[in-house]
Formats: structure tokens, sequence, C-alpha cells
């Protein structure tokens, strides 16, 4: 590994660090969507009055939840494609 140019150390590095982002940064949303699905079901089944009110407030919340997903998604993309960090650094 230490005989290996420069270029292809930092395309490999890469490809490491966006395959654990992409992991991270999809299973974290993931849960937090499932636990806020699990609580406004719970709150539903108390208060069936206030059901709409917490429905609408769940799906806000989900597709901000949702789109920390999608930007981990488009950092990664750039990262693997576009890759900035090869003419920054050599």
């Amino acid at each position: 590994m230490a005989e290996m140019d420069p270029n292809t150390l930092i395309i490999v590095v890469t490809i490491f660090v966006a395959g654990f982002g992409i992991v991270l940064g999809t299973a974290v949303p993931a849960l937090a969507e499932g636990r806020a699905v699990e609580k406004a079901l719970e709150n539903m089944a108390r208060q069936p009055s206030i059901a709409r009110d917490i429905r609408t407030t769940l799906l806000i919340s989900m597709a901000l939840l949702e789109s920390t997903a999608i930007y981990v998604l488009l950092i990664m993309l750039i990262l693997l494609f576009a890759n900035p960090l090869i003419d920054r650094l050599l």
C-alpha cells in the first residue's frame, strides 16, 4: 500500500469513506423515521380526535428526515464522481 500511486490511494480512501458515509447517512434517518412513526401511531391510538394533526406533523417531519438522507447521497455521489480531493491534494 505504501507503493501505491497517490491518485489511486485517494480514490480508494474516497470509495471507503463514501460507502461508510452512505450506510451511516441512511441508517440514522431510517431509524429516526421509524421512531417517529411509532410515536405518532401511539399518540393516534390514545387520542383519535387529533389524529389528523398528528398525521400532518408526521408527514412534515418525515420529509425533513428524508431530506438528510438525500443530502448524504448527494455528497457521496460528488465524492465518487467529481472528486475534488484529487486536484486539491496533489
